[in-house]
């Protein structure tokens, strides 16, 4: 086999002494091949650098092998965790994933639109929490779709993703059990059905203890930096000051802390901060921010399989999926100054 030719199915096939049919099962329904054979058919693709092609397979057939993936922002740091989740899943079935990016861009949610129903797609996995399209003609042959990350709040489609509430309130019962008894909320917002849904375990946190809501201690966040930074001086403006800030998500942490710092207050000693997500730089924040991790790559995997239920007409059992996230303490959060 010449190194400038791609390598074939029939390549790894007689490789790995076994027909064309076993290596197809072995790619795209492993769970139906002795583990011997997957392994044999593993170590052949490997060798061979065999790639499934699926455009190519699409074109064969004469139906589309390929989920389309629209997202806001693909630069959002919880994005490519899931994405790997998806993908993964995706292959396993002898699909492929195209990514389209909206910006934000109504249009460019429309354009996706049209791909959709050119039957370019088998199906789509959509991160926006809305169907960013306003044409309802298109809308209603959208294919098979799965919201993940944000609940589609105008949709009505199935949805995958952590379980907010219960991660808020895991940061809530935190921030309590360090004696906080004045707590911000910082991230609600009116269109974000994840946010409301943390806002709603923030709130669940708080009565359980039997304290009291502050309205004033809410405040709006659209999930940046930016309306962290914000949130902090409108409370300085306000003379309103808690001694903990629950955030909506880590990039609004950051900015608090970052606000909090260019006062020249120290956290956790002056006061506490926790997130949502655990992006990459939680870790590397001074202090480390003690935040809520989401299960990225499972909410990928389950996202897709639930596609493929979807595809093969199947009803699915659930229509939402919520998976659990974990509480993970870092250096951002102790007891209250005066507590000490």
């Amino acid at each position: 086999m010449s190194k400038s030719t791609p390598a074939t199915i029939e390549d790894v096939a007689r490789l790995a002494e076994v027909s064309i049919a076993t290596v197809s099962r072995a790619i795209h329904t492993p769970e139906k091949v002795a583990k011997e054979t997957r392994l044999k058919v593993t170590q052949a693709i490997a060798i061979t650098g065999y790639t499934t092609n699926a455009m190519a397979r699409s074109l064969r057939l004469g139906r589309s092998n390929m989920i389309l993936v629209v997202a806001p922002d693909i630069g959002d740091p919880n994005f490519s965790n899931i994405l790997v989740g998806l993908e993964n899943e995706a292959r396993s079935h002898g699909y492929g994933v195209l990514i389209g990016h909206t910006q934000n861009d109504p249009q460019r949610g429309l354009e996706y639109l049209k791909f959709l129903n050119s039957n370019q797609a088998a199906g789509m996995i959509l991160f926006t929490g809305i169907l960013p399209f306003g044409h309802q003609t298109m809308t209603a042959r959208l294919p098979p779709s799965v919201g993940v990350f944000e609940p589609v709040y105008n949709g009505g489609i199935p949805y995958v993703g952590v379980d907010d509430a219960a991660g808020a309130r895991k940061a809530i019962d935190l921030l309590i059990a360090e004696g906080h008894r004045r707590i911000a909320f910082i991230g609600e917002s009116r269109t974000r059905l994840a946010h409301a849904r943390r806002k709603a375990g923030y709130e669940d946190g708080l009565s359980a203890a039997r304290l009291e809501l502050d309205p004033r201690l809410v405040m709006p966040g659209d999930g940046t930096i930016e309306s962290g930074r914000l949130a902090v001086e409108q409370l300085f403006m306000r003379d309103t000051l808690p001694s903990a800030f629950m955030c909506v998500n880590d990039q609004t942490a950051i900015g608090v802390m970052l606000a909090l710092t260019a006062r020249g207050y120290s956290i956790p000693g002056d006061f506490s901060v926790t997130g949502f997500d655990d992006v990459p730089q939680a870790s590397f924040m001074n202090p480390t921010l003690t935040t809520i991790r989401q299960p990225r790559t499972a909410i990928g995997k389950q996202a897709m399989a639930l596609l493929f239920k979807l595809l093969q007409d199947e009803k699915p059992e659930e229509t939402e999926i919520l998976i659990a996230p974990d509480l993970v303490v870092r250096n951002s959060v102790g007891a209250p100054k005066g507590k000490r």
